[in-house]
């Protein structure tokens, strides 16, 4: 007997998969439909649970689902057609196989019969999606969609990444009844707890060690509590990397900044006069800079991220687990001095910023810029950032209280701010969601202000515009070139966003900066700062 929806017409395999996926509290879609995808996009128009979130660009439907899963640690769908629908989310998919963030990705594939050369739209799908993924397939036959969809979600969930499936037209639109589908569990998520050898061995490196730091990395994230503990009890300073940046308020006496090229030199002191560092869910990256003759304890989740970084122990393991188990057991310290000698070196570092915030200057200077959103952005805001010359000040002068950031970390794509704001306003209706981004990256998805618009997205875009690609330019200087490529002509930003029905301030003065962003905050609409900015780094 055929299974039939509530408006009475035959239960397909997409409605199936639509109602699967709910089952498993996955209930948000962002993409474009098309001829190949119609199937699922009525199975979803049909669910009253689904939401489709229509983006002008493929590529910023999956960097919001990227960016999504960075936010909560829970999964939304990318739903495309075939061919160059799929082609588009190449740039956001990757950003978050970079990341290791979890995304699935539901494609219209042409109708099986008519796969082959000079297929409309059609292209090797499987091959295409081969080198970003953790689990890539094409349903070809009905009985196997759900057991091949829970199984996608298992390995999005488990190894951290895109499980993509490509589903043809006829497929989708063919009749299931869904008592009869076989199915796999999936994991709501994965914990992993330590050996007592790998504890054992981290706690003799630790209780050896006379100055030690603790890094803490993105993947240490959902752990500060344990971070913090761990630091109290054996009074070492915690030094961040720039995807960790607040992951306990730059005011905690325990916190040092960031490590790397923006990153505080106290922090750099910190590592460099240590004898061992803690490294708390980080990869050890080039950017974060640690020197690789430094004696380190690792614990992260993922196998393969240890002994990146020669190791004294390896502990595999989530660092919400194994933390604690390392505080139990560790020698408690008494203070030598370090927590002053942090506190004088933090204050000589803000009162640094401070000067470098020139109230006066114009055009407007970054570093004043990051001052006033520290001072008057709301301590929960959720921050999305871009990749730019932006970046760099955010990180480097942006002082965290308790908000949450994401940016594009490894693959590091101009483009990430506004979809990744679009999510996280998705994810939290209820917080200030503000996206601080440049010139360059928001032109590249400067359409998707309308999705805001459209879907009643109320964000604030705060765009640094300083007519140039002013991170190439640094990048250039530093390599002995000389400025060329990187002169941008660009709208009136605030007058696009009145255009596109949302709200748009222009700022040229500091003085009126601290004001247009607390009445954009205010606003019950997305808004457009547009802020005329220095290019220049420093001098």
């Amino acid at each position: 007997m055929r299974k039939t929806t509530s408006e009475g017409s035959v239960t397909t395999v997409a409605d199936v998969l639509v109602s699967e996926l709910e089952a498993w509290g996955i209930t948000l879609y962002f993409g474009i439909p098309g001829s190949s995808s119609l199937p699922l996009v009525d199975a979803v128009r049909r669910n009253p649970n689904a939401r489709y979130i229509v983006t002008r660009h493929e590529q910023t439907a999956a960097m919001a689902a990227s960016a999504y899963n960075k936010f909560t640690g829970e999964i939304a769908v990318c739903l495309t057609i075939a061919g160059p629908g799929a082609t588009n989310l190449a740039t956001g998919l990757y950003d978050a196989k970079e990341d290791r963030t979890s995304v699935l990705s539901l494609n219209g594939q042409v109708k099986a019969q008519y796969a082959g050369p000079g297929g409309i739209q059609e292209i090797d799908q499987d091959a295409f999606f081969r080198p970003v993924t953790v689990f890539n397939n094409t349903v070809a036959d009905p009985a196997m969609a759900v057991k091949l969809l829970t199984r996608a979600l298992r390995y999005a969930i488990v190894a951290r990444g895109v499980a993509q499936l490509s589903i043809p037209n006829d497929i989708q639109a063919a009749p299931l009844d869904p008592a009869y589908c076989k199915r796999e569990t999936c994991l709501p998520a994965v914990r992993v707890a330590p050996t007592d050898e790998a504890v054992g061995a981290a706690v003799e490196a630790i209780d050896a060690a006379t100055r030690p730091v603790i890094l803490a990395g993105f993947g240490a994230m959902d752990a500060a509590g344990a971070v913090l503990d761990l630091a109290e009890r054996i009074q070492a300073p915690i030094v961040t990397t720039f995807r960790a940046k607040g992951i306990l308020p730059d005011d905690n006496e325990w916190i040092a900044g960031v490590h790397g090229e923006l990153g505080t030199p106290h922090a750099l002191t910190l590592v460099l006069e240590s004898d061992l560092v803690i490294a708390c869910g980080a990869s050890f990256s080039d950017l974060t800079g640690i020197p690789e003759d430094k004696r380190a304890v690792q614990v992260d989740i993922d196998p393969l991220q240890l002994g990146k970084h020669p190791l004294v122990a390896a502990v595999w393991g989530d660092c919400a687990i194994a933390l604690p188990r390392i505080v139990e057991e560790v020698r408690p310290r008494e203070d030598q001095g370090i927590r002053q000698w942090l506190a004088d070196r933090k204050r000589e570092w803000f009162d640094r910023l401070d000067r470098e915030a020139d109230p006066e200057a114009v055009p407007i200077r970054p570093p004043y810029i990051m001052n006033v959103l520290s001072e008057t952005l709301p301590e929960d805001a959720v921050i999305s950032v871009d990749v730019g010359d932006n970046q760099w000040w955010f990180g480097r002068n942006f002082r965290m209280k308790r908000q949450r950031f994401a940016m594009s970390g490894y693959l590091g794509t101009m483009g990430f701010g506004l979809p990744g704001a679009i999510a996280a306003k998705l994810a939290y209706p209820e917080k200030t969601v503000v996206c601080i981004t440049g010139d360059g990256g928001f032109s590249m998805v400067m359409a998707d202000f309308v999705t805001a618009v459209k879907y009643d997205l109320p964000i604030v875009v705060v765009v640094l515009n300083n007519r140039e690609l002013a991170m190439i330019r640094e990048e250039q200087r530093e390599a002995n070139y000389p400025p060329y490529g990187i002169d941008l002509t660009n709208p009136d930003f605030a007058a696009f966003a009145g255009t596109c029905g949302g709200a748009g301030i222009q700022v040229t003065r500091p003085q009126d900066l601290a004001g247009a962003v607390r009445k954009a905050v205010q606003m019950d609409t997305p808004v457009i700062i547009d802020v005329e900015t220095d290019p220049k780094r420093f001098g």
